[in-house]
């Protein structure tokens, strides 16, 4: 199985931050797919639901050949409950009338998928991710693992792996598991390169794919100003530095820091692609330009340099 090297996140389109409109979800998934992305990744917790919904209801709306031209990925270890949940909890913006409840047993699993095959309307998702297990290690090794892995035996799914936005424990599934695939989120980017240390090489020692989300760490590495986000909060000044830096030396070499931000990991040999998240065709038109950009080896030099510094 193969993804294509920008994959679309749908944690935007679940309304992480603000609000989008199926109108615009569905709008920008087309100009996702005129772009030639066919990668798209989703999970229950964006939007409770709302995301995997969304998406579901564009890739219906294809022809059967261009439906199976592309590849999703979803995630295990939130269940979706009856419930009241105010706007803009967990930074999402969508869905209210459901809670999240961490499940990360055989039967959770198990229940996730299917919630999520009923939600999406898909016959089957592609890759099923164990989601943000942190605190729930013995669970996510001794039963949702397992049970994904019983499910690829099957065929149910073609590949299994586990998403995170820390580098420790991926390393250690892909140790201790025969996972196919990590994608780690915020932990290799130009303000974190965490995931070169260990589980980069791990991966690439045991070929084991790695897709990295989260490029730009929450917009602050798209667009360092005041108030810009980064790993899901307002930036602190030190962040906000670091990022002007790399700003002022981008634009002195001709191109934009989001642009740098995005091809950043591709430079990697242990890297399969990079997942961007986007709520307008605008951001992903933009997005898809930006991967499209050449970077000059003097500026990377600069960024290395600065990194290896710190």
């Amino acid at each position: 199985m193969t993804v294509t090297r920008i994959g679309m996140g749908t944690a935007p389109i679940g309304g992480l931050f603000s609000s989008v409109g199926d109108a615009a979800a569905e709008a920008t998934f087309a100009a996702a797919w005129a772009g030639g992305v066919r990668y798209f990744d989703t999970a229950p917790h964006y939007g409770v639901g709302t995301a995997e919904r969304r998406l579901g209801a564009f890739l219906a709306g294809l022809d059967p050949a261009a439906r199976a031209e592309a590849v999703v990925s979803t995630k295990v270890g939130r269940l979706l409950e009856p419930g009241r949940t105010e706007p803009g909890t967990e930074s999402f913006h969508e869905g209210a009338s459901l809670v999240r409840r961490r499940d990360y047993t055989r039967e959770g699993v198990y229940r996730s998928l299917a919630d999520s095959l009923e939600r999406s309307g898909l016959d089957a998702f592609d890759i099923a991710l164990i989601h943000d297990p942190d605190d729930h290690w013995p669970e996510a090794v001794w039963e949702a693992y397992p049970a994904l892995e019983r499910l690829r035996d099957e065929g149910a799914v073609r590949a299994i792996g586990v998403g995170m936005n820390q580098t420790a424990m991926p390393a250690r599934f892909v140790t201790e598991t025969d996972i196919d695939c990590v994608m780690v989120a915020g932990r290799y980017s130009l303000l974190d390169r965490g995931a070169e240390e260990e589980l980069l090489p791990l991966c690439a020692e045991r070929g084991v794919g790695v897709l990295v989300a989260a490029v730009f760490n929450s917009g602050v590495l798209a667009d360092p100003r005041p108030g810009a986000h980064y790993d899901y909060a307002p930036a602190p000044a030190t962040v906000l530095r670091r990022a002007r830096w790399m700003a002022d030396r981008c634009t002195a070499h001709g191109v934009s820091l989001a642009a740098a931000a995005l091809r950043f990991p591709l430079r990697h040999p242990a890297v399969t692609g990079v997942v961007v998240g986007a709520r307008t065709p605008t951001e992903i038109t933009d997005d898809l330009a930006l991967a499209a950009t050449d970077i000059p080896a003097d500026l990377w030099a600069e960024l290395d340099q600065e990194a290896r510094g710190r």
